[in-house]
């Protein structure tokens, strides 16, 4: 059975010129999670979406999940009963920090449940909307893998990352 990779994006959804969309893009079996509102996040109608769109692909299910998706992620893990492969959490923003000026409905707290399935959380130097200790605290309450990629602010389409080799090699060290 092939896998399917989910793309999770965050608040805003994520741009043409995100490593998300260009991923996507790219290869078929990269497909986005599409919220019925990207600007008005309720977290359990995010959570319904998300378990919905698990239940279609299947257990080899891979989750890519940037910024608020990695809030849904954890949101969706504490209470779902099905099994994925894997999930990538790339720049978990800090609900306490400039995230919380944000429109985003029933996200905090963040469940900080160990994740029933191998995870990898990525996070930048600089990322305006988190610190390196927020995002590697949250890999530990996770249980996931941690990676500090430096500089590279909110690892979005803003980073100038283009297709993200480097993102795509740590996915790839997440399946192995």
């Amino acid at each position: 059975m092939d896998t399917t990779f989910l793309i999770i994006p965050g608040y805003g959804d994520s741009g043409p010129e995100h490593w998300q969309s260009l991923w996507q893009r790219q290869d078929p079996r990269f497909r986005r999670v599409e919220q019925r509102d990207w600007w008005n996040p309720v977290c359990a109608e995010w959570v319904e979406t998300l378990e919905q769109a698990v239940a279609a692909s299947g257990p080899q299910t891979v989750l890519v999940a940037h910024s608020l998706g990695c809030g849904l992620v954890a949101h969706w893990a504490a209470q779902t009963r099905q099994r994925i492969r894997a999930a990538m959490l790339v720049a978990p923003p800090d609900p306490e920090g400039p995230a919380k000026e944000l429109n985003i409905q029933g996200f905090v707290p963040v469940p900080d449940l160990p994740l029933a399935f191998p995870s990898l959380v990525v996070a930048s130097s600089d990322d305006p909307y988190s610190s390196l200790e927020h995002a590697h605290g949250a890999a530990t309450r996770w249980g996931s893998r941690w990676h500090n990629v430096g500089a590279k602010g909110h690892i979005n389409g803003d980073s100038g990352l283009g297709e993200w080799q480097e993102g795509k090699a740590l996915l790839q060290s997440l399946l192995i």
